[in-house]
């Protein structure tokens, strides 16, 4: 059962599910989302409504450890797992579908610098890793390497994954993670698009620092 130090996460991760399908990022129950907590995570459990979902549903799983018996926790646990792992910076990760994003990922596409704002993921690219069943070890493997000195990532035929110090700033990178992949889909209809230098992009994240929502969650 939730206790009082970790009700306002639990809430604040269902209020991101919601938010998620609300804002056109995500669809049903496709997404899930973690938050660092203690000594392990907080996680969305598998299957459940967003509308419906209730504080003790959201499980609490140990980073060193599988899902104890009887819980119930996002299909998904292995790569959030993995990536709060080996990110000790990161404290929040969200996983959707969103529907340009997962169209380029459909085509095994990076999202290259065909604008400014791609450094605010880190880089002068959004990686795509590649396919694995979701679930599974391999995802998680391939998601890790994508996200290395990256804070969003695609993953191929299947979504997206957008990481941050706090799940506020998780949930808007992963917002204009689809603007992003939005914008370079309209480039390809019209021809192929300039990019911008990654000297640029690097002079860009400089004049980012602390750009857009800040703070921390642990």
């Amino acid at each position: 059962m939730p206790t009082t130090n970790d009700r306002g996460k639990r809430q604040s991760i269902i209020d991101a599910c919601r938010e998620m399908n609300r804002s056109g990022i995500n669809q049903g129950t496709s997404g899930n989302i973690s938050l660092r907590h203690q000594d392990g995570m907080l996680i969305t459990p598998t299957s459940t409504p967003y509308d419906t979902m209730q504080a003790g549903q959201i499980v609490f799983m140990k980073l060193d450890r599988a899902p104890e018996a009887g819980q119930r926790p996002s299909s998904e646990w292995r790569f959030h797992r993995d990536i709060l792992s080996a990110r000790p910076e990161v404290n929040a990760v969200v996983h959707a579908h969103p529907p340009f994003a997962t169209m380029i990922a459909i085509m095994g596409r990076e999202i290259p610098p065909v604008h400014y704002m791609i450094a605010c993921a880190g880089g002068d690219t959004i990686r795509c890793a590649p396919y694995a069943t979701f679930g599974t070890e391999e995802l998680s493997r391939h998601a890790v390497t994508a996200l290395e000195n990256r804070s969003a990532c695609l993953l191929a035929h299947h979504g997206m994954i957008a990481v941050g110090p706090s799940l506020a700033k998780a949930m808007w990178l992963a917002v204009e993670v689809e603007t992003l992949a939005r914008q370079y889909h309209g480039c390809l209809q019209i021809g192929t698009p300039p990019l911008l230098s990654k000297a640029e992009i690097e002079n860009v994240r400089a004049r980012m620092a602390g750009y857009g929502i800040g703070g921390d969650e642990s």
